[in-house]
């Protein structure tokens, strides 16, 4: 299509038929501001290229020096892969106040140029929130509004391919050539899709605004049908959290990511993956349910629904803790401790208080530590009338086999999935640690292979990992307090030469004497340590989209990691597989979270009216009260059904036609996939949750299960379709080629 430009260098690469937007008086203060915002760009660019550059030639040091350097190479690294992300198309749109002529611009990231100058506010901060929110029934003070769509160019940069404007007061409507309503907007809804979640900042609407801009005290429900733009809200929503929520924001340094964001499967987390770095967050952790634990990579779906449902529950996750309980008893029967000094005596008293040492919530393999030194404490202080040095007694009795013994059988290291397993092999365990079980229940829940692990097991191990913690961490801290008391004793050797060789005026080397300094001379970073889990928590926000499809149990993993309790809850009641009967307060406060908000979203702003014409029958004759959201574009394309063995052909012809856009066929798992096709992926409903594609092809729907479970998978299915859906059934009369293929 052919291309005009005020110029060479201009920001606008407007198709011909909107010549009219292309009139200076319209775009010239836009120019003036591209141009400011083009060159300074280029010169943060260049100057923290050269500060970067500095900063890592410098020495790394110890401590606090390097740390500090770490953090302002990290701050650095940050800003400039921010800054190099994007072009001019950092630039969201402008806004006119009714009270000031002068345009003021929204970015993705702020921007000043060296005078001071802003040449771009940051869309998150407060002053940005009336270019998203501002309404006709609500201006929040707007005069006008002016979005971009900025699209690549054959040169790789990105350029304005059309903008719109809005006016909110009568002086703007006169004259105005670039008057638009909402036809850009949707007019972008229908573009075509990508591997990837398109960029969508620049068309964040009021409704969704309002949400994402929410506080983070207790748990916002984001409630929507398909297509209201719930996923957008989430990812916006964490992003705008970071910048402006000072308990979450740990910008420009190297703190754990404090925010965890939770999807439903793979495919999602790898189709949202660049959203959040496109807003400036690169930092936080993504995660499925599945990532929580290592057994997770390899666990089956459970095949048994009376398992699962057994397994889901709250109960079932605190029955581990009485399962941990039963290795936390302390010895009933006194026992003599021999040493060569004299024997002492260790009551069961003695073993209570010991085992008492132990601070809650500490978990049991740590603890371990604490309670054995309680006990050498113990028995120290039995002898104390004796005048045996402490330091001689406690080498004694910590080399003490029957001792030992003892108390390795009284409070064992522990490893988590093997307490799991002992539940499903030992049906007496299980009652104990579960006695509201019903003799069925308990046979139902018996294994022959107990480690053979489902999704259903995953809460539980989650639950038994982070109440034993490490069993090596008893090991390691041995070997690292060896290994401190030996660097400890080094130094104090080298601290004595140093003090013994000084003849200075002042005797300047015995200040080396002290604490601090012998602390600060021992090379701690050499000292052996554990990796960290950085999916462990704690988190102090948790988003989770596909949120109604967590069992109990599952929530229970997130609670664990996030004490605060301060969420974002993404979902659709209607798009529950097991079914949702329940109100989000209901299943929320259930679970363990009190202070429970739900704000609806209910315009579907994704999937057609042809295709949710199809959809809303199918999912309401299993849920008549479904929330069904009403679409707010036509692609003028009826619901095409067909014979299976056209699935072929259908795919030929839509990639034919279609040189951009993706395609998905979605079956039950039982179907076997076709030849891999470029754009077009094959998927099951429950992994096609959350990702949206021009054409789907549905295969013998009525295959994908029975009850709500199959009515689900069917609506869900249905409204992954942007453009065109496809129905293909065995048997089936064949359509026509001219009912098939109208897409262009």
């Amino acid at each position: 299509m052919p291309k005009i430009s005020p110029s060479e260098t201009s920001a606008f690469m407007l198709p011909e038929h909107l010549a009219r937007k292309a009139d200076p008086h319209l775009i010239g203060n836009d120019e003036q501001q591209f141009e400011a915002i083009e060159t300074s760009l280029t010169e943060q660019i260049e100057e923290l290229t050269a500060r970067l550059d500095a900063t890592r030639k410098q020495p790394g040091g110890r401590g606090q020096a390097a740390l500090d350097r770490d953090q302002e190479i990290h701050r650095t690294t940050g800003r400039l892969r921010a800054l190099k992300r994007f072009g001019l198309d950092l630039c969201l749109g402008r806004m006119v106040t009714a009270e000031n002529p002068e345009p003021v611009y929204v970015g993705r990231l702020g921007l000043t140029d060296r005078e001071g100058h802003r040449l771009l506010i940051d869309w998150r901060s407060p002053a940005a929130e009336p270019f998203f929110g501002a309404t006709h029934a609500n201006p929040m003070g707007l005069a006008s509004r002016r979005r971009y769509r900025w699209t690549r160019s054959t040169g790789g940069d990105s350029r304005i391919s059309d903008y719109w404007d809005e006016v909110f007061t009568a002086d703007g409507l006169e004259g105005n050539a670039a008057l638009d309503d909402q036809s850009a907007f949707i007019a972008s809804l229908g573009s075509s899709r990508s591997p990837r979640m398109r960029d969508v900042l620049g068309t964040i609407q009021a409704d969704q605004d309002r949400i994402i801009r929410a506080g983070s005290r207790g748990a916002l429900v984001v409630d929507g049908g398909p297509g209201t733009g719930k996923t957008v809200v989430a990812l916006h929503r964490t992003a705008y959290l970071l910048y402006s929520d000072p308990r979450l924001n740990h910008h420009g340094s190297h703190q754990k990511s404090e925010v965890l964001f939770v999807g439903p499967h793979q495919p999602y987390l790898a189709y949202v993956a660049d959203v959040l770095p496109s807003l400036g967050e690169e930092g936080v952790q993504t995660c499925t349910l599945r990532d929580l634990v290592p057994e997770g990579a390899t666990a089956v779906v459970e095949p048994d629904p009376e398992v699962a449902r057994l397994k889901s529950t709250v109960e079932m996750v605190k029955a581990i803790e009485s399962a941990v309980k039963f290795y936390e008893a302390p010895p009933e029967e006194g026992m003599e401790v021999e040493t060569p000094y004299a024997d002492i005596w260790l009551s069961s008293e003695d073993w209570a208080e010991a085992f008492d040492a132990a601070e809650p919530g500490t978990p049991h393999n740590e603890a371990r530590d604490d309670v054995w030194e309680a006990l050498l404490t113990i028995l120290v202080d039995k002898l104390d009338e004796h005048d045996i040095p402490a330091s001689l007694l406690r080498r004694a009795l910590t080399h003490n086999a029957e001792l030992r013994t003892a108390f390795t059988r009284a409070w064992p290291l522990l490893d988590y999935p093997a307490l799991v397993a002992d539940l499903w092999r030992v049906p007496a365990y299980l009652r104990l640690c579960a006695p509201w079980l019903q003799p069925g229940e308990t046979a139902t829940l018996q294994r022959d292979n107990p480690e053979a692990w489902t999704t259903a097991d995953l809460p539980l191990l989650d639950a038994a990992r982070q109440r034993l913690g490490d069993p090596e961490a008893s090991r390691l801290r041995g070997v690292r307090n060896a290994s401190l008391a030996a660097e400890r004793e080094l130094m104090d050797r080298v601290v004595e030469d140093l003090i013994a060789a000084d003849d200075s005026e002042n005797l300047e080397m015995y200040m080396l004497r002290g604490d601090d300094m012998r602390e600060k001379l021992v090379n701690q970073e050499m000292l052996p340590s554990t990796d960290p889990d950085t999916l462990a928590g704690p988190f102090a926000h948790i988003v989770v989209d596909e949120a109604q499809e967590l069992t109990d149990a599952e929530w229970r993993m997130l609670l664990l990691r996030c004490p605060s309790r301060s969420f974002t809850v993404v979902g659709d009641r209607a798009q529950a597989r097991r079914g949702f009967t329940e109100s989000w307060e209901e299943r929320l406060e259930r679970v363990g979270l009190g202070t429970v908000t739900v704000a609806g979203l209910s315009i579907n702003y994704r999937t057609p009216e042809e295709v949710m014409a199809a959809a809303e029958p199918m999912i309401r004759e299993a849920l008549p009260d479904a929330n069904v959201p009403t679409s707010v574009r036509s692609s003028g394309i009826p619901v095409v059904h067909g014979e299976t063995k056209q699935l072929s052909t259908i795919l030929d012809d839509w990639n034919d036609r279609n040189p951009e856009g993706i395609a998905c066929v979605i079956s039950s798992p039982d179907a076997i996939a076709g030849t891999q096709r470029d754009r077009v992926s094959w998927l099951t409903p429950e992994l096609a949750k959350g990702l949206e594609y021009d054409l789907v092809v549905l295969l013998d729907p009525e295959t994908f299960g029975q009850g709500i479970e199959g009515a689900v998978d069917r609506y869900v299915a249905m409204t992954r379709a942007t453009r065109q859906l496809v129905i293909l059934r065995s048997g089936k009369e064949p359509a026509s080629d001219d009912s098939l293929f109208t897409v262009r």
